[in-house]
């Protein structure tokens, strides 16, 4: 599956399995990754992973990508009101690109402003509510499908988030 896929984390603590375990998924499938995050030199993930990101926020051009996926951890917060990180999702949903977003990152969907009336998941009961406040149903489900929007709640279920990002892709 020749598809190009953009994840971004955050420059520090973000969710090693959730970037690490669904990037492989991706790239076994044959799919290109890349990583975006705020800098360019190494960032950490919060059990110790260190990723050289491929480029900063502001350079990634959707575009190019068929898939804009935003990777959770408690780093991840850094984009709860990041205009770019809004800018990116809010042109992914209009571009029909698939969107992603696994842990607490669904909240940047959120306040995004894409997810009024949509069926999503998300890491616990705080989040949850910052969801339904946005307009979201939450399902409480692993990982939830909605359109081209896809949720996931935790690490546990990365594996099941990259397979639902890729399903959407074939």
């Amino acid at each position: 599956m020749d598809k190009k896929i953009v994840m971004i984390i955050a420059h520090k603590n973000f969710r090693d399995e959730e970037l690490l375990e669904t990037k492989k998924v991706f790239e076994d499938a044959g799919c290109t990754v890349k990583i975006a995050s705020t800098d360019t030199v190494p960032a950490r993930g919060m059990f110790g992973a260190f990723v050289k990101p491929d480029m900063t926020l502001d350079r990634v051009v959707v575009n190019n990508y068929e898939a804009v996926i935003f990777v959770g951890g408690s780093g991840s917060e850094v984009y709860f009101n990041n205009p770019t990180a809004h800018l990116l999702a809010r042109e992914g949903y209009e571009k029909k690109k698939v969107l992603g977003a696994i842990c607490i990152a669904p909240c940047i969907l959120a306040n995004a402003g894409i997810l009024k009336g949509k069926n999503v998941t998300v890491w616990n009961g705080k989040y949850m509510l910052l969801l339904e406040k946005k307009g979201a149903k939450y399902t409480g489900r692993n990982v939830e499908v909605d359109g081209k929007i896809v949720t996931a709640n935790g690490p546990e279920a990365a594996e099941e988030f990259g397979k639902a990002i890729l399903k959407l892709l074939e």
